[in-house]
């Protein structure tokens, strides 16, 4: 009997343990392997933070899976993936939950803004919306096809779901890309559509397969809301997200789960860091951690 509780009590001890090790990392500040999931939108500017940060320590490696970001959130719930990139942060549910499950709740906050952009064909002439206009056609208001990033539940369309149609479902006209890839392809064939996609997917001028898509496609103008003068209107851009001129700015989020000092902090302190922030910047996002000068904008 007695054998049998001190069997049971070395058994929790190496559970614990290997809790313990799971959370608390036996890899570095920069070096070791981490699983991350990413919302799909903000893959260019993410493949370009890690690809640097590898390139400054050459020891740390990172299997990265890009999904919609409700299968992110589900992956951060699960014991293999330590750190999401998405557009939100956690809800007092979610942390409450983590806390219990992990015994310490994760971090998370804002690193740079993006934005939503409206896609049309480079020979359309319907190139000025409101965030009114924009809601009649997502609810089919307006008969004119939409196409969005997939049929689930990416970023990009939560936040319009959010912001612009307040949880309505979408109307018929609104039709399912394969990501942002896709709506850009389908914009391209169909000139009477709008499409919607993170800006730097479309908007990075030193990117050849971006420069080679805009001789097919252009982005529209978003009437400004906080203008003082009326009729204002504004491409999505690195100057107008910053002076709130451009109403569907979308924010990059990371959530990460260390009780310790990982190779997920050492990414993160990249990222929040001078150089981190300067990738941000020179993709034409705006950067939050730290303050750059702005690009001149036209």
């Amino acid at each position: 009997m007695r054998y049998t509780f001190f069997a049971f009590i070395l058994v929790l001890i190496a559970f614990g343990c290997s809790n313990e090790k799971q959370y608390a990392p036996q890899d570095t500040l920069t070096s070791g392997r981490i699983r991350i999931s990413a919302e799909e939108s903000f893959k260019p500017i993410l493949d370009e933070e890690i690809k640097v940060f590898k390139s400054l320590n050459p020891q740390a490696d990172f299997i990265v899976e890009y999904k919609p970001e409700i299968e992110c959130l589900k992956d951060f719930m699960s014991d293999s993936t330590r750190m999401v990139f998405v557009t939100r942060g956690l809800d007092k549910r979610e942390e409450a939950a983590l806390k219990t499950q992990l015994s310490f709740t994760p971090t998370f906050g804002i690193l740079a803004y993006s934005a939503i952009a409206i896609l049309v064909n480079k020979q359309s002439n319907d190139t000025l919306y409101s965030l009114s206009d924009l809601s009649d056609r997502l609810l089919g208001k307006n008969a004119q096809t939409v196409a969005m990033d997939g049929n689930h539940l990416t970023g990009v369309v939560r936040f319009l779901k959010d912001s612009l149609v307040k949880n309505a479902p979408f109307g018929k006209n609104v039709v399912s890309a394969d990501g942002s890839k896709g709506v850009i392809e389908y914009i391209k064939t169909h000139q009477d559509a709008i499409g919607f996609l993170d800006m730097h997917w479309i908007g990075d001028g030193l990117d050849p397969r971006q420069d080679s898509a805009r001789k097919f496609v252009k982005t529209a103008m978003l009437e400004c809301t906080l203008c003082a003068e009326k009729g204002l209107y504004a491409q999505p851009s690195q100057a107008t997200i910053g002076k709130g001129q451009y109403s569907l700015s979308l924010p990059i989020y990371y959530i990460l789960k260390e009780n310790a000092p990982g190779l997920g902090s050492g990414l993160l302190n990249y990222m929040s860091s001078e150089g981190g922030q300067k990738i941000f910047n020179r993709a034409g996002l705006v950067p939050i951690k730290i303050s750059l000068k702005q690009r001149k904008v036209i």
